[in-house]
């Protein structure tokens, strides 16, 4: 659903940032649209993605319950993708999120996650 309006995300990404930076995650950038967020940030190496995404998605979406960001009850969905990226490419990774707003108004977030995993499914994985 689209609640990360312009007027809270700021707001939502800074929390976020905050919180890896507290799991000692260095956060290099946070951005996205209504319906979905992009963080680029170096991940503990004491700590697995599944258990920072937990603690993140859990403690964000309880900040902005509690704080009466929305309206409405706020939940993130249920899973999420994570990728690696090597040295090379973080600066291109940091301009793709840094551009979000201009990149979808191309391409939908929807098309572009189905496009992604249908390049990176392994052969034996069924379609």
């Amino acid at each position: 659903m689209p609640l990360i309006n312009h007027g809270i995300e700021k707001t939502v990404f800074s929390f976020v940032a905050n919180q890896l930076n507290e799991s000692g995650c260095p956060v290099r950038i946070i951005n996205g649209m209504p319906e979905h967020i992009h963080c680029l940030f170096l991940l503990n190496p004491q700590k697995s993605i599944a258990e920072i995404i937990k603690q993140i998605k859990g403690s964000s979406s309880h900040f902005i319950n509690q704080q009466n960001i929305l309206t409405e009850k706020f939940a993130w969905q249920t899973g999420y993708a994570a990728y690696s990226v090597s040295e090379s490419v973080v600066e291109k990774v940091f301009e793709y999120i840094n551009n979000q707003k201009k990149h979808h108004q191309k391409r939908s977030f929807q098309t572009e996650y189905d496009e992604l995993i249908k390049l990176h499914k392994p052969d034996n994985e069924p379609g």
